[in-house]
């Protein structure tokens, strides 16, 4: 334990020797806000669904979409992962069958791997995976949902109208967090959404 304290220590100044976009992560001790951190600081996932698609029906089937929790800054977002969807994608019409799916975001797509030579696949390059359901937000989060996404995205409020493009959020039911040496964390949706990241 003291040696892992040591290695984020060591980590963090080095972070904030070279500065960098990315503030540094939590301590691996603290897993739900580590959660938190990656989903607030990635701006895509991995969606995975089960396929519908004629040759891979019932099939495992990851795709990349945009998300965002909030609007980009060190405040920190909501923890909810926000999409912006159209029944006309093929991960889309898999969820019209089965809303079940599997997101999984890494800090691999921000600059701290690179900065600390970390492969993706390295437990210290921190990847969270949710698993739980996509479902379409209701009118009275539709506003809340719009400005997460389009601060990051704005070229969504761009895209073809006729696409008939809807705000959807990922409703988490569990959270597996992998930020270190010694496997997979479990944290809870309660203890997800009641930490400030």
């Amino acid at each position: 334990m003291a040696g892992s304290l040591l290695l984020w220590a060591a980590a963090l100044l080095l972070l904030l020797a070279v500065g960098g976009a990315v503030p540094p992560p939590p301590p691996p001790e603290e897993a739900a806000r580590m959660a938190r951190f990656v989903l607030h600081n990635c701006d895509w996932g991995a969606l995975a669904t089960l396929s519908t698609q004629e040759g891979l029906r019932g099939r495992p089937f990851a795709n990349i979409f945009s998300l965002s929790d909030g609007p980009p800054g060190p405040v920190g977002g909501s923890g909810v992962p926000y999409l912006y969807l159209t029944d006309m994608e093929i991960s889309v019409q898999d969820l019209e069958i089965n809303s079940n799916a599997s997101l999984t975001v890494s800090l691999a797509q921000t600059p701290y791997c690179k900065k600390h030579r970390y492969d993706p696949q390295n437990p210290l390059c921190a990847h969270i995976i949710f698993c739980g359901s996509i479902v379409k937000v209701n009118d009275s989060e539709a506003g809340l949902a719009k400005k997460a996404l389009f601060s990051r995205h704005p070229e969504m409020e761009s895209w073809p109208k006729d696409h008939n493009w809807f705000f959807a959020k990922f409703n988490i039911t569990n959270i597996w967090v992998l930020d270190y040496f010694g496997g997979l964390k479990i944290v809870t949706p309660e203890e997800y959404y009641s930490v400030k990241p």
